[in-house]
């Protein structure tokens, strides 16, 4: 019996179960914050963190880190620098929608 499942564990995974990295999570909200005016790039620094950096062209000091982290549930979540939840990567939009509010510029008038 133990045999048998120490045999399955040595068998190669199919590709379709690969789990995704913090990478590839942050990857795929880059183009959903194009569609907000947004600027997005991957930053990935040797041992540390990837991140996805954000920028609003039309106020460049309007920029924030954005990161990507699995919870014990295996549910995947967006995240502000300051450790706050923006939305779950399962819902793009509605993460891409909160980081276009928060780095809107200010309306003059």
């Amino acid at each position: 019996m133990v045999m048998g499942a120490q045999r399955a564990r040595t068998l190669p995974r199919p590709e379709s179960t690969a789990v995704p990295s913090c990478a590839d999570q942050l990857d795929r909200l880059g183009p959903a914050l194009t569609g907000y005016g947004l600027t997005a790039s991957l930053v990935t620094p040797a041992g540390r963190v990837p991140s996805l950096r954000v920028v609003n062209p039309a106020a460049p000091a309007l920029a924030e880190d954005v990161y990507a982290g699995c919870g014990e549930d295996g549910s995947w979540w967006f995240w502000w620098s300051w450790a706050e939840r923006i939305a779950a990567a399962s819902d793009l939009d509605q993460a891409a929608a909160r980081i276009a509010h928060v780095l809107a510029a200010p309306h003059q008038g």
